[in-house]
């Protein structure tokens, strides 16, 4: 695996595979990585041809007080993880080599609407740092898939909103989200959870079947999401969202829905958990 961290010597890199007629599989991370992660570099790597992850913490992402200097960065045991996993090319880059004029002069990219609900409304400005990072991303590498995971699915839909919109010759690949014995999705912010808050933590997706669940029998959505928020409060957590929608575009819920999602963002402690689970009627 080669590790660069010069978007001059990726290209150069990159714009070989290509001249062999290779095609590229992307997996963005902010590194600190987990099986999660690994699982997404797995599909990657079933795709065929060559594998890039990159590894950038996006300052851009992060609304004011958030934790942007907190998040943690773990490159070499990340860079390790990578090279057993067979990867061709990490990707690394420094701040200044994405944002060259500095984050708050970056040109933005947005996508209306997806971005403005949900963890949107609790974060504001989060998804034009997710857009404008992986649109630059995309024009960096240039290439023909790249892997996202199903745990942040308002991100993935927001992403592949992009593709769309700005004719991005991409495939976008969602993998589903990857769940320790007990149902916990993993994240790099599980970390943040003392061990009391740990053995709590499993309640966020069994709240989310649940709901799922009485939705299925017959509860209407203002009952499946009020009884789904309380159960959150019951078990310690400061809900931020609990809310059933239409999988395709995060539309709120009526009747004649069949492919649903119910999604939660919710702190515990620290921590900001986020979850989801898709759903048929």
């Amino acid at each position: 695996m080669e590790t660069l961290t010069s978007l001059a010597e990726a290209r150069a890199c990159l714009d070989a595979w290509r001249a062999r007629q290779e095609r590229i599989a992307l997996v963005p991370t902010m590194g600190n990585l987990h099986a999660g992660h690994l699982g997404l570099v797995a599909r990657a790597r079933e795709l065929g041809g060559r594998v890039v992850v990159t590894l950038f913490v996006n300052p851009l992402q992060f609304s004011p007080g958030e934790d942007f200097a907190a998040y943690p960065r773990t490159f070499e045991e990340d860079q390790h993880q990578l090279r057993q996993a067979h990867v061709d090319l990490l990707f690394a880059p420094a701040v200044d080599e994405v944002y060259p004029q500095g984050p708050e002069s970056q040109t933005r990219v947005e996508v209306p609407g997806l971005s403005d609900v949900l963890c949107g409304a609790s974060r504001p400005g989060h998804f034009v740092g997710v857009a404008t990072l992986v649109c630059k991303l995309f024009n960096m590498v240039q290439p023909h898939w790249a892997v996202f995971g199903e745990k942040d699915l308002q991100q993935l839909l927001v992403i592949r909103r992009m593709v769309v919109d700005l004719c991005f010759p991409i495939r976008i690949v969602g993998v589903a989200t990857v769940r320790e014995a007990d149902g916990l999705a993993l994240s790099s912010r599980n970390a943040y959870l003392s061990p009391a808050e740990r053995r709590r933590a499993p309640v966020l997706f069994q709240s989310l079947r649940q709901a799922a669940e009485a939705y299925q029998a017959g509860t209407g959505v203002s009952e499946v999401e009020r009884s789904g928020s309380e159960s959150l409060r019951a078990a310690g957590f400061l809900p931020d969202y609990f809310r059933v929608c239409r999988s395709a575009d995060l539309g709120a819920a009526v009747p004649q829905d069949r492919d649903l999602v119910v999604l939660a963002a919710a702190y515990l402690g620290k921590a900001r958990l986020i979850d989801n689970l898709r759903f048929r009627c």
